[in-house]
Order: C-alpha cells, then sequence, then structure tokens
C-alpha cells in the first residue's frame, strides 16, 4: 500500500509547532532572571489549562467525556510529560543554555524509539540503529563542549536535559493508548490539568522568592502559554493526524535549528563550531533513523511522538 503524502497545511501546521516549540528555550532563559524554573512551569500550564478549558467548554464537536480509567491515564501522562519533564527541562535551560537545549532536543525522538524498542518490543531497522548512534555521538559533542566552555554546572544541566529526554519518551509511550478515540484538544486538556496541578504544588517550593512580575515578564509568560503550550501542542496534533508519525518527527527536527537561531538573536549567545557540527551529526542521525517507513498494517496504532515544546 502506498503512503498518500501530506497535504501542505499539514506540513505548514508541523513546520509552526516546530518554530514555536524552538523559542520556548530562549524565552525561558530570559524569564529565569526574574522567576524559579518552578514558577514558569506553574504559571506557563495554569494558564495554558485556563484557555484549554474554555475551548473544551465551547467545543461543539467534541465527542463523549474520557471515562475514568481513560481520565486517569491522561493525567498521568500530563504529569509526567508536562510536569516532571518541563521542570527538568527549566532547570537544565537554567544550569546550561538555550542553544544547548535546542540541540539536545534533537534526540527526543530516536529515545522514544528506543523505549518503544524495549517496552512495546516494535522492530528497529539498521538504519535506524545507525540513526541512534549518530545522535547520541552528536549529542557527546554538545556535552563536552558544555563542559569546556560552561564548566560543570552547565555540563550539569545538559544531564538534566537528557533525563527531560527519557521522561518525553516515557509519555509518548505510556500516552500511545491513553488517547484512543478522543480529540486532540480533549487529550491535551486532561494532559495539561494535570501537569499544571503538578506544578502549582512544586512551585511552593521557591514561594519565597515570589514577586509581582512587570509588564515584559508577563507578556513571555503569555507567550509561553498561548503559543508554546496551547497554539504549537493543537498545531502538532493538527498536522499528526495528516501524515505519518515518522514524517511529523522528521519536521521537528527543525528544532535545534530554530532554536539555536533563536538563542543567537534572542538571548545574543555565540554559536561555536563545536555546537555546529553537534548539531549536524544530530540532524544526520534523527534523518537516518526516520528514513526507513512502510505504511502501518490495520492492526497496528500510530505513536503520536511530540517535542517540548
Amino acid at each position: 500500500m502506498r503512503e498518500r503524502g501530506p497535504s501542505l497545511g499539514a506540513v505548514g501546521a508541523v513546520v509552526a509547532a516546530a518554530l514555536l516549540w524552538s523559542s520556548s528555550y530562549a524565552v525561558t532563559e530570559v524569564l529565569l532572571a526574574d522567576l524559579g524554573p518552578l514558577s514558569i512551569g506553574a504559571v506557563r500550564f495554569t494558564v495554558a489549562a485556563s484557555l484549554l478549558a474554555v475551548m473544551v467548554r465551547l467545543d461543539r464537536r467534541r465527542g463523549d467525556r474520557p471515562d475514568a480509567g481513560q481520565r486517569r491515564q491522561l493525567y498521568g501522562c500530563g504529569f509526567l510529560g508536562i510536569t516532571v519533564y518541563f521542570v527538568l527541562e527549566n532547570v537544565g535551560v537554567d544550569l546550561s543554555t538555550a542553544s544547548d537545549a535546542a540541540l539536545i532536543v534533537a534526540t527526543y525522538p530516536l529515545m522514544t524509539m528506543l523505549l518503544e524498542l524495549a517496552v512495546l518490543r516494535v522492530r528497529l531497522p539498521p538504519l535506524r540503529v545507525t540513526g541512534v548512534l549518530l545522535a547520541t555521538a552528536g549529542a557527546v559533542l554538545v556535552l563536552r563542549d558544555g563542559a569546556r566552555i560552561g564548566g560543570s554546572a552547565r555540563w550539569f544541566g545538559d544531564i538534566i536535559l537528557l533525563l527531560g529526554g527519557v521522561a518525553w519518551a516515557g509519555y509518548n509511550v505510556l500516552g500511545k493508548r491513553a488517547s484512543a478515540g478522543q480529540s486532540a484538544l480533549t487529550v491535551t486538556y486532561y494532559q495539561t490539568m494535570a501537569g499544571a496541578g503538578g506544578f502549582l504544588l512544586i512551585a511552593l517550593l521557591e514561594a519565597g522568592s515570589w514577586r509581582m512580575p512587570d509588564a515584559t515578564v508577563s507578556s513571555l509568560l503569555v507567550y509561553l502559554a498561548v503559543a508554546c503550550s496551547v497554539g504549537a501542542f493543537l498545531l502538532y496534533n493538527y498536522g499528526l493526524r495528516r501524515m505519518a508519525p515518522s514524517v511529523a518527527v522528521n519536521i521537528l527536527n527543525l528544532v535545534p535549528v530554530f532554536g539555536v537561531l533563536s538563542a543567537v538573536i534572542i538571548n545574543g549567545e555565540a554559536f561555536r563550531l563545536a555546537q555546529a557540527a553537534g548539531g549536524a551529526v544530530i540532524v544526520v542521525g534523527v534523518a537516518l533513523g526516520v528514513i526507513e517507513r512502510r505504511s502501518p498494517s490495520p492492526t497496528e496504532q500510530p505513536s503520536e511522538l511530540t517535542a517540548s515544546r
């Protein structure tokens, strides 16, 4: 069976999601000068959950509400993929740099493929194995450069970002069945509700440093909530429903390219040769990892892979 190519609108939606997610690293790094990493996540996802609640309420095409079991699964995935992942991401960016984060995130789809291999026992073609090894080598280049330039703190931040990739991979694998039969809006709403609740509890650790944000900080928080949390996830899920998951993941490899550019433009970070080399190796590895595609059989359920966006 031949695969039908995705429409221009679907491709454009996933590209737009990649652009929005990539900018979140640079914006988060700016906010870290005024807010703690846990507080940023709490505000971002509380605002996003509130917006999604309104959208769900106004959605006249929504289907049946998930039953109690499915809601628990969605809440669990939301806690892992939002609270745990974004705590690691924000702390990692605080210790490292936005450009390192954008490059390391390129390995996340491959981490998900490896976890699928271990948990779901899916077959991993030889080209995909080669892609995993190349992407890992690229990440090592970024990690070694971070330790040389930024010292132990930056190196530790890079390690935390890699652990975030493990959490994101777990979110995708566990969420594969949790979202069955539900719309992208409904799934995003329940997951964001759980993620926001987890962040609100954890952010209490930073309560002693809370203060009223100024207009600039408030606008950046709104951007993270509206563009990077609500808009990007909905755009990605729109495109993903109209193309093969491997095609969508491949398009998301634009995240490190956009992310480094955002870090250079927004944060004024220097672009070094080691970063360029590591990024190039990661992109080649990921490209090899998704080059071998086939149409799923009627009994297979495609995995919806996303990146933090």
